[in-house]
Formats: C-alpha cells, structure tokens, sequence
C-alpha cells in the first residue's frame, strides 16, 4: 500500500504543478505566445476572456488533485478523470490548432510528450492503487 500511495502523491502533486503553470500562461498572453512560438500573438477581448476562463480551470484542477491528495487512495478516480477527458481533450485541441495551422508541431510536441507522460504516470498510479485496495480487502471466507 505504501508504494500505491507515494505513486499517487507523486501523480497529484505533478499534476497540481503542471496545470497550476498551465493557469499562469493562460493569465499572460506573452508568455502563452513564447511558449508557443506565436510572434505576432495579439489577444483580443474574445481571446483575453476564453483564456481567463482556461486559468480559471487548470486552477480549478490543481486545486481537485491537491484535494484528491487529502484522500489519496479514495480518490484515485481524480486521475483517471484527469487522464480522460482533460488530458485528451487537450491533446485534442491542440492537434486541431496544429491542423489549422495556428500552432506550430514543433512547438506542440513538447506538450503532447508532457501529457502522454503525465497519463501513463496518472493510470500507473490509479491502477497500482486499485491492486493496492483489492489486496488489502478481507477475503470472504
């Protein structure tokens, strides 16, 4: 049980990391267009607003998986949720940027690495915790 536990205080602390920077890119424009590689990256109103409404949900991740955290094997399933649909809608998204050519693959490469790593760390972690609760429930007799 103690290494289905560090695997998952590891997985949301990662996690809380990641989108907790994530929210701050999404609050500056300039440093969401240098991570991007956009140049001539100049926000309007509309841009602005929906940003303002990505940070306000990657902190409201960061804030469920340091709350999962609290509980770590009960709320394993914060993982997998984290996993699907956010970390594929993600990846989504930014294969539809990559595909209409706003962004860069070069520049989004690096992020789809980030999250295939941090979805193989976060189901790793859920499955070990759920093998750890199996294992540990009294067997009927």
């Amino acid at each position: 049980m103690d290494s289905a536990v560090r695997w998952l205080r590891i997985s949301y602390w990662v996690g809380a990391v990641v989108d907790a920077l994530a929210g701050v890119q999404m609050l500056s424009p300039r440093l969401f267009a240098f991570g991007m590689g956009l140049d001539d990256f100049r926000p309007g109103p509309d841009t602005r607003y929906a940003m303002g409404i990505v940070a306000a949900l990657m902190f409201g991740w960061t804030a469920a998986l340091l709350w999962a955290d609290r509980r770590r094997i009960e709320r394993r399933d914060v993982l997998a949720l984290t996993v699907v649909p956010v970390i594929l809608g993600l990846a989504a998204n930014e294969a539809f940027s990559v595909g209409s050519g706003f962004l860069s693959a070069q520049f989004v490469a690096p992020i789809w690495a980030l999250q295939l790593g941090l979805g193989v760390l976060f189901l790793v972690s859920w499955r070990r915790a759920g093998d750890a609760l199996r294992a540990a429930a009294p067997r009927p007799r």
